[in-house]
C-alpha cells in the first residue's frame, strides 16, 4: 500500500509480537531521516524491518510517499502538532542544562517498563507519546528556575508545580488529547501526596505511573547544579523503600528487572 507523510511529521516502526513480522518501506516520493542519525532517504532508497527489538523513529523531511509491504503493521504516525510539542521539548532541554535529555532517557524507560508489564497496543502507543512530552508544560516556567542551584522558594515551587496541568492543556486538543491524562498525573503519586489534584491509587492512569517512576529514577541517576548523580543501585533502593507508598509496586519491579536485564543493576 502507498502512505503519505506530511513534511516534518515524525513517524516510528516499533516490535510487533510476530517474530516473523516483516515490513519493507520503498521511498516514492520525498525524504525522510532516522532520529539521531545522520542517514537521510530519498526516492528510490528503501529498507527493510524484520525481528525488531526497539523503537525505530523517522521524520519526513519534506511530504514523503511511502510503499509499504506488510505482514503485520508496527507502523504509526505522530501527528505534526505533537511532533511541534516534541520541539518545544527540546527547547525546554536547551534552557535546561542539567536535564537537557530527560525527556528521551524518560521514555526509552517507560517504554521499556510498558513493554515488561504487557501493555495493549493502545496503552503502548499513548505511553509512547506522552513519555516524550510529559514536562512540555515546562516551556511556561522561568530559566531561571529550572537552573536554580539551591532549593526553591515556596512561590517557586508554585510555579514549577503548575507544569503538568500546562501540558496537559497544550495537548488536549491535539489528535493524541487521550494522552493528557497522562501528562496531567505524571506527578501524582499513589498515597494522593503528589500533585496536581492529589489523585491516589487507581485514579492514577497506568501510563501516569509509569512515568513518574521513570522520572523519579531519571531524576536521582542525573548531575544536578547541587548534587551529583546518585548511582543506579541507590536510586532503586529509594524507589523500593518508597514502593507501595509513592509508587505502584507493579511498576517499580519492572524497572528493577529492565534495568537488571540490561546490566545496570546485578540482580540478587
Amino acid at each position: 500500500m502507498k502512505h503519505t507523510i506530511n513534511k516534518e511529521t515524525a513517524f516510528y516502526i516499533y516490535p510487533g509480537k510476530n517474530p516473523d513480522a516483516y515490513e519493507f518501506f520503498y521511498i516514492l516520493e520525498g525524504q525522510i531521516k532516522c532520529e539521531d542519525q545522520d542517514i537521510i532517504l530519498s526516492v528510490g532508497d528503501y529498507f527493510s524491518v524484520k525481528a525488531l527489538t526497539e523503537l525505530i523513529f523517522f521524520e519526513a523531511i519534506n511530504e514523503t510517499t511511502l510503499l509499504w509491504v506488510i505482514n503485520e503493521p508496527t507502523f504509526r504516525l505522530i501527528s505534526e502538532d505533537v511532533f511541534k510539542l516534541i520541539q518545544i521539548v527540546k527547547s525546554v532541554g536547551d534552557k535546561d542544562r542539567y536535564t537537557k535529555e530527560h525527556s528521551e532517557r524518560v521514555q526509552s524507560m517507560s517504554i521499556k517498563v510498558g513493554k515488561y508489564l504487557g501493555l495493549s497496543p493502545e496503552d503502548t502507543d499513548n505511553l509512547i507519546v506522552a513519555s516524550i512530552l510529559h514536562d512540555v508544560g515546562k516551556i511556561n516556567v522561568p530559566e531561571e528556575i529550572l537552573n536554580k542551584p539551591g532549593g526553591l522558594t515556596d512561590e517557586e515551587y508554585k510555579i514549577i508545580k503548575k507544569h503538568p496541568a500546562d501540558g496537559a492543556d497544550m495537548i488536549k486538543d491535539t489528535y493524541y488529547a487521550d494522552i493528557s491524562n497522562i501528562i496531567h498525573q505524571h506527578h501524582e503519586r499513589i498515597n494522593g501526596s503528589g500533585y496536581p489534584d492529589g489523585l491516589k491509587g487507581e485514579e492514577i492512569t497506568i501510563g501516569a505511573k509509569i512515568i513518574g517512576v521513570s522520572d523519579s529514577y531519571d531524576a536521582m541517576t542525573d548531575d544536578r547544579s547541587y548534587r551529583k548523580a546518585y548511582t543506579p543501585e541507590y536510586a532503586m533502593n529509594e524507589l523500593k523503600r518508597l514502593s507501595g507508598v509513592l509508587y505502584d509496586a507493579e511498576v517499580v519491579d519492572a524497572l528493577e528487572a529492565v534495568l537488571i536485564e540490561e546490566g545496570i543493576l546485578n540482580s540478587n
